[in-house]
């Protein structure tokens, strides 16, 4: 069984955005976490549906994540075949693209299938990346 272009689409999908609002404290630090018990998606290998558990601890810039919209968003996986390194690293990007933190972790713990169980752990911004560097105003981008 080859898995060649069961996954070439993942970071092209249209999801529904995640909502944010204005973090009257952005001039502190602090860290929210977020439990998204949930989670499902569809194994593009099997068909089978794969359940896990995400969760996202960030430390906000300027706006914070709207949670009634990352429902919504999360939802959206239900019917979609992804593998689930590919479901956890798409839920960090758009969580990073739209709530844009000063950084950001994420967990995903998928439950035991075929005697195995996965946990897959994300940063934002990678560990030694030098793309990007903290600032009074958040996460910039170096050009």
């Amino acid at each position: 069984m080859t898995y060649e272009g069961l996954q070439g689409n993942i970071r092209d999908l249209e999801l529904p955005v995640i909502e944010t609002f204005e973090n009257i404290y952005a001039d502190r630090d602090y860290t929210i976490r977020l439990e998204i018990g949930e989670f499902n998606s569809i194994c593009p290998k099997t068909g089978l549906p794969d359940f896990g558990t995400m969760v996202i601890e960030y430390v906000p810039d300027r706006l914070c994540a709207e949670t009634r919209s990352l429902k919504l968003y999360v939802t959206a996986f239900r019917n979609i075949g992804i593998f689930q390194e590919n479901a956890a690293n798409r839920v960090l990007d758009d969580f990073v693209k739209h709530v844009e933190p000063r950084r950001a972790v994420l967990t995903a713990r998928f439950n035991t299938r075929g005697g195995i169980a996965s946990v897959i752990h994300a940063e934002y911004p990678p560990p030694g990346d030098s793309k990007t560097t903290g600032t009074a105003g958040g996460v910039r981008k170096a050009p």
